[in-house]
């Protein structure tokens, strides 16, 4: 995404995509936001980027229209899990951002057991 211009207000690439990453990761039953097997590679080198997994497109209506990749904790009902992201991404991307989300895909990579 290159940069999101809004009311005189200019967000570089990777802000949007880090609000989203956040708001997901704070939903009961997320292990993780991202592919679980490239963030593993990566966190042997100390880094782990934290827009990983998410895709923000702006719909011809200026809104937007995000994609999140995760992996889901064993137990979890995916139905609760994928609905609290739709909710909680899109509340967060209005209140800190302005920005209406027309509509928040999920997708459910893997699962993740207890360690």
């Amino acid at each position: 995404m290159t940069n999101l211009n809004i009311d005189g207000m200019a967000l570089a690439p990777g802000v949007v995509e880090t609000i989203v990453s956040i708001a997901a990761q704070e939903v009961e039953g997320v292990a993780t936001v991202g592919s679980s097997g490239v963030g593993n590679f990566r966190s042997m080198f100390g880094t782990r980027n934290t827009t990983q997994g998410v895709d923000i497109e702006v719909t011809d209506d200026d809104k937007l229209h995000v994609s999140v990749r995760i992996d889901v904790a064993y137990g979890s009902s995916l139905p609760d899990v994928a609905s609290g992201i739709r909710s909680s991404v899109a509340d967060a991307v209005a209140s800190q951002v302005g920005i209406p989300v027309s509509s928040v895909d999920v997708y459910v990579d893997g699962i993740q057991f207890g360690s």
